[in-house]
Parts: structure tokens; sequence; C-alpha cells
């Protein structure tokens, strides 16, 4: 997604069936009386972000729920990265200047591997690494952590979603336990739908704001209705509520990218589910403030 779109993550509360396990007690806002609060890109406010120092640093903070983006690499290896091209966050303009436009799609795994993903943030992350998918997932396990995973650009990589799937299952991230702490999102629908047919137990999500009258036809496939701050009411996030998904839980709201008190406030009054965030720290202060 773009800059703020990154959108959000949902919690167990969504996968609820007989088989799954319970939704965890931050689900909802109105389980709770809050929102969940998702470090959007790991805490990329204070670490690269889709890095697995971001994540690390998202875990010191005390935060459970991060968010992620994943890409495919020319020899078909899935890739942690938000942009299509590789130039604004790594050093790939130094290391292959001849191979412009620097797309993700147009280099190797290990192309991709050599690259210095964390000093353009600061040389204090000199040397970070663009992580694959696989060695995402094994960090997000050792920090006992919960994944909103969006697929990005699907168009640009026929089959994402099956490899996706496959890497999940091959992590054990679709065992029992595991589909509780996991969500899987994109902004197409085709994709999500794509997964949802795939692997009816995971919780999925759309990123965007479906018209209310398209509700239903989304409640099929998407558990999670993820749009931008700025784009919803009290009213939307209402509406989404009085739907069903596809696991016999309401449909959820998870908003993006919030990063300042007042807006946290504000938005956290719309009664969302959750709220995505790239100062996590921030978020959880203004929420819990009396």
């Amino acid at each position: 997604m773009h800059v703020h779109a990154c959108a959000v993550a949902a919690t167990a509360a969504f996968v609820g069936t007989a088989a799954l396990p319970s939704p965890s007690s931050d689900a909802r806002a109105g389980e709770s009386g809050r929102a969940t609060v998702v470090a959007h890109r790991g805490a990329s406010a204070y670490a690269p972000e889709n890095t697995l120092a971001s994540i690390d640093k998202a875990a010191k903070l005390g935060f459970t729920w991060v968010e992620n983006d994943v890409q495919r690499t020319r020899d078909g290896r899935l890739v942690v990265i938000h942009d299509d091209s590789l130039a604004r966050t790594t050093n790939v303009e130094q290391v292959f200047p001849g191979r412009a436009p620097w797309k993700v799609k147009d280099f190797t795994a290990a192309e991709i591997a050599r690259l210095d993903a964390g000093s353009w943030y600061s040389p204090a992350y000199a040397g970070a690494r663009v992580p694959t998918l696989e060695q995402y997932m094994r960090r997000v396990e050792h920090n006992h952590e919960k994944l909103l995973l969006e697929i990005k650009n699907p168009e640009l990589y026929p089959g994402i979603e099956q490899e996706t799937v496959k890497l999940l299952a091959n992590e054990g991230w679709l065992d029992r336990q595991h589909l509780g702490r996991l969500i899987v999102q994109s902004f197409s629908a085709d994709s999500v739908r794509t997964v949802h047919a795939l692997k009816p137990a995971l919780t999925t999500a759309f990123l965007g704001k479906p018209p209310v009258t398209r509700l239903n036809e989304y409640a099929r496939f998407t558990d999670l209705i993820n749009p931008s701050y700025g784009s919803i009411s009290a009213d939307y996030v209402s509406a989404v509520h009085t739907h069903t998904g596809p696991h016999g839980g309401r449909l959820g709201v998870f908003a993006w990218t919030v990063d300042d008190a007042v807006t946290a406030w504000k938005v956290a009054g719309y009664r969302v589910d959750g709220i995505i965030t790239n100062k996590p720290d921030v978020v959880r202060a203004a929420l819990h403030a009396d």
C-alpha cells in the first residue's frame, strides 16, 4: 500500500469458530473498551520499517500486534518490503546502479539480501536487511507477536496468494494455535477472496472503504474492513458492525494510519476495533488516558 496505506490488524475475535481458539480480550473495542493498537510495519517511527529491528522494537515497547507487507523476488522468494521498488528503503542504487527502476520483482533474493535496509533511516541501523518472509515469521514467533500480513501489489505477482498460504503452512502458522494470531489482508478484494477460498479458517481483512450497500458482499469473504481513518465516520463503523463475517462474528474495523493523540481519540470515538500506527506508544497513551 501507499505510505499511509498499510492497514490494520484484527484479532482472534474474528476467527471465531468452534474449531479455533477463543478471541483474545483485546479483540474489540466493544469487549475491552479500547481499540487494539497495531504497530505499522513494526514500530516504524522508531526503527526502519518492515525490518526485524522494527518488530523487535514493537516487542520492546510492549505491543503484540505488528503489520507487514509481502512481495516476491524474481526467483520466486517472498520478502518483506512495502514499496514495489527497492530504492526508498535500501541502498540498491549504489549497489546496482545500472538497474533502474530497481523493482523488487527484477531482483533475486540473493541480490536483495546484499542490500542495506537500515542506513536510510539511521546510521544506528546500518546493515539491517530486507527479511524474507520465513525470517520474518520466525522472528514474530520468537517475539510472541501477532501478525497482520498484507499481500502487496498482488497484480504484479500472479499466484502470490497460494505461495503465501503455502509458506505460512510450512512455517506452522496455519494450525489451530496460530490462526488466532494471524490476519491476511490486501487492497485487492480478489486477493482477499482468493486467500479465503484457499484457507477458509484464516482471518482476512480488506483494505479500503466499500460502500455500505456492498458490505453484505464483502462479508462473505472478509472478517475486517480496514479503511484510512480520514475516510470514515461513526456511522460508517456502526454500519460495518451490523454485518456478520464468514466466521460468525461481526465485521470489524481497523483504521490506519494514526500517529497523534488527538486523532487517536477521535477515531476511537467511532468505536473502531483497532488502530494502525507508526507510533504505537503515542496511541496507547492516548487511549489509556482518563
